[in-house]
């Protein structure tokens, strides 16, 4: 019968694999905190698409008193949709522009509409909330997307 030889690194591939597997679940964990948030600024992005767009099709009668309340609900309706149930209409801004693009009011009835913009202020992710990396350690990242479209009307 053969008898192996003992030797003093018997136990060595355990520890080293101890080692690396820490290391790989401390990248996977990041690697899905990061692709998160991006998935989250992906839908905040096609969501102020979604709101820009309905503002640029919206009368110039009612721009400010229907058209500015509709964009928000459309924007926040489609990031609650997304899954971030946080989201409200409150981080939503819309802007009218003039012909020559430059931000002004929306005020219903104006004339010198030629664009909208729609974008998202003061919504963060929180990256290391989901899975966490090393112990508590938590990163916010602010979302800002925006989207700005000729008013087609």
């Amino acid at each position: 019968m053969a008898h192996r030889p003992t030797t003093k690194q018997s136990g060595a591939a355990l520890i080293e694999f101890a080692l690396v597997a820490v290391i790989l679940v401390v990248l996977l964990a990041g690697i899905f905190e990061l692709g998160r948030a991006f998935w989250f600024y992906d839908a905040l992005s096609k969501a102020t698409r979604d709101g820009a767009r309905a503002m640029s099709v919206a009368k110039v009668a009612t721009i400010n008193s229907a058209g500015v309340p509709a964009a928000k609900t459309v924007v926040a309706n489609a990031a609650i949709a997304a899954g971030m149930n946080t989201f409200n209409s409150s981080y939503v801004t819309v802007t009218c522009l003039d012909t020559s693009y430059n931000d002004t009011t929306c005020t219903d009835g104006m004339t010198t509409l030629g664009g909208v913009r729609v974008e998202i202020t003061g919504y963060s992710v929180s990256i290391g909330q989901t899975v966490p990396l090393i112990g508590n350690a938590v990163r916010v990242i602010n979302l800002t997307p925006r989207t700005t479209m000729r008013h087609m009307l």
